[in-house]
């Protein structure tokens, strides 16, 4: 029995989510886990399941997502992406409503590589007169 979905791919800084979106069902699970106990803070979980209300498709689909790397607001983000990319596939009107509130955008930001002879990427050492 193959079961119909959609995918979708989001990435923020180092974490990666494998998205998938099952019409006709309900439920949040973030590897293996509901996602109120998988994202600890309030804040994280609203930004995974933002793309969600925005398009008021809340209850019409249940959520699967595998995410590995990073920390939980960067998984948090990655998440995000990969529901607004999957909720595209699933109906490709929904764009301009996913544009506006800039869930198709990926968040470019990652840490700065450290510099040599620096402490990090742009902390210099402390100058001595003498």
């Amino acid at each position: 029995m193959a079961l119909e979905y959609y995918y979708g791919t989001g990435r923020r800084k180092t974490a990666s989510a494998r998205v998938r979106l099952y019409p006709g069902e309900t439920g949040f699970v973030v590897n293996g886990k509901p996602a109120d106990e998988f994202f600890s803070r309030p804040q994280d979980l609203r930004d995974a399941s933002e793309p969600l209300a925005a398009t008021e498709k809340l209850g019409q689909f249940r959520v699967s997502v595998v995410v590995a790397g990073g920390g939980v607001t960067g998984q948090a983000g990655a998440v995000r992406l990969g529901v607004a990319r999957a909720l595209l596939v699933a109906d490709p009107e929904l764009k301009a409503v996913l544009r506006e509130g800039g869930f198709l955008t990926r968040d470019a930001r990652a840490k700065e590589r450290k510099k040599a002879g620096l402490k990090r990427a742009r902390k210099a050492p402390q100058y001595t007169k003498r």
